[in-house]
């Protein structure tokens, strides 16, 4: 058990630092879009009067929920806008010490569902990558998919998500790798 823990740890910090390298360093600029300085302030200005009044959320823009919505919506151009009304520092410690903690739950968890569903090294290294791909394939690409997110964006986060989640379960996995050995000859279960 130690040695899953540690290892869903280490798979945590892993996964953090696969994030850091996607999203906190120049590289999250190919997935980004950005608009000019004035195009920029044009935007903000005009979010800070239009959705102020029902404050930080998802908003989809044009609304469809109308007839009028339905029939800009068709027209383009259409935007989902992920709104905070009171905004954030660019690097916000709280965030990273939040997303630390995240990641390091998230990494346990994988090194849990490994050891008590698989026995050995290989089992647990093609499921961590299945189930990996098949997590950001439904939760990201199914995005640009379902509601036409850009793909560009849809298939950095994609790859990034996927190299984390992936990585985390074959650090875990290693780790792991001497269990079932050292149970058999204890006389121990492969779990």
């Amino acid at each position: 058990m130690l040695r899953s823990l540690i290892g869903g740890l280490l798979g945590g910090l892993a996964m953090f630092i696969t994030g850091f390298i996607f999203w906190g360093t120049p590289l999250s600029a190919l997935a980004l879009s950005r608009a000019d300085e004035q195009g920029s302030a044009n935007l903000q200005a005009a979010m800070a009067q239009a959705l102020n009044a029902t404050g930080t959320g998802v908003y989809v823009i044009p609304d469809p929920a109308t007839a009028q919505g339905t029939i800009l919506y068709g027209r383009g151009p259409v935007a989902q806008v992920f709104y905070n009304s009171g905004g954030f520092p660019v690097m916000d410690g709280s965030a990273l010490i939040g997303g630390l903690i995240l990641s390091l739950i998230v990494g346990v968890l994988i090194a849990l569902a490994l050891r008590y569903a698989l026995g050995d090294f290989a089992s647990r290294m093609r499921v961590s990558i299945l189930f990996a791909l098949a997590a950001v394939l439904w939760l990201h690409i199914g995005q640009a998919v379902f509601n036409h997110a850009p793909w560009g964006y849809t298939l950095y986060l994609a790859f990034s998500d996927f190299v984390a989640l992936a990585l985390a379960g074959l650090i875990a996995a290693k780790l792991m790798e001497g269990k079932p050995a050292a149970d058999a000859a204890r006389g121990g279960t492969l779990h």
